[in-house]
């Protein structure tokens, strides 16, 4: 009996251990910050780094490579929250930019993502003719476009709609492509139509285009158009898999998307 009770208790033990090590991988990952990153810095904490700088108006390329770029971006949000200017991230740089993240995002310092993913690299329409899927293999920002277009489908054409507060009960041309942008970290505050015409870098981007004039905007995000014309659904913002034609706008992207 007491031969059985302590092979009983060894294997207790083993298992133990190996849940113990199976933990460890997991809560190391969720402490960003607990290493430093500076230029040369390459891999997955980088490009929370680079995600977190942008939506929180310090954009940089989402690449997983820290360059120069990164560096005087985090020099940026250094400056605006009185640390040390070093473009080097800290502990301390770390926790005020966890911090700053939970007071926008809320639970887990990301926004929240409830868009599906599909592979490949053009975004779909769900199977509620409503909602797109993102593309697997875009870049974050991309699918985070796409994930904030999301939440506004299907919601009225208001006039104004989107300008006066982000979260609106309806929205208009360029509320909605600042909503998209804004869910991506591109954008800090809403732009009118006409402003858009000077958003970003001129021309077509890779992954997002935006449509401007006088009048109306537009954005396609790898590959699907989000609008607030009206069709068969009503007006309002919508996905469209038709391009439209683009005469007589401005296009504009994001350098590097």
């Amino acid at each position: 009996m007491g031969n059985r009770r302590g092979r009983a208790h060894a294997r207790l033990l083993a298992f133990a251990a190996i849940a113990a090590m199976l933990v460890v991988p997991q809560v190391a990952l969720a402490r960003f910050g607990d290493a430093t990153l500076l230029t040369g810095s390459q891999g997955h904490d980088v490009r929370v780094l680079q995600s977190w700088l942008g939506k929180l108006g310090f954009s940089t390329d989402v690449d997983g490579v820290f360059g120069r770029h990164t560096r005087w971006a985090l020099r940026r949000f250094e400056q605006a929250n009185n640390l040390q200017i070093n473009g080097v991230l800290s502990r301390s740089d770390a926790q005020v930019l966890r911090s700053q993240m939970q007071s926008r995002y809320g639970n887990g310092a990301t926004a929240p993502t409830t868009t599906a993913t599909a592979p490949g690299d053009n975004a779909t329409m769900s199977s509620d003719g409503l909602h797109a899927v993102a593309p697997a293999d875009a870049p974050p920002q991309v699918q985070e476009a796409i994930d904030a277009g999301n939440r506004i489908v299907g919601k009225p054409y208001k006039y104004g709609g989107g300008h006066g507060r982000w979260e609106d009960s309806g929205y208009d041309c360029s509320g909605t492509v600042s909503y998209a942008l804004h869910g991506a970290g591109l954008l800090d505050t809403p732009m009118a139509s006409g402003d858009l015409e000077r958003w970003g870098t001129r021309g077509a981007g890779q992954w997002i285009t935006v449509y401007a004039n006088g009048g109306h905007a537009y954005v396609i995000i790898a590959g699907l158009r989000l609008d607030t014309s009206g069709d068969a659904n009503g007006s309002g913002p919508r996905w469209h898999t038709d391009l439209r034609s683009g005469s007589g706008y401005v296009m504009r992207h994001w350098s590097g998307l």
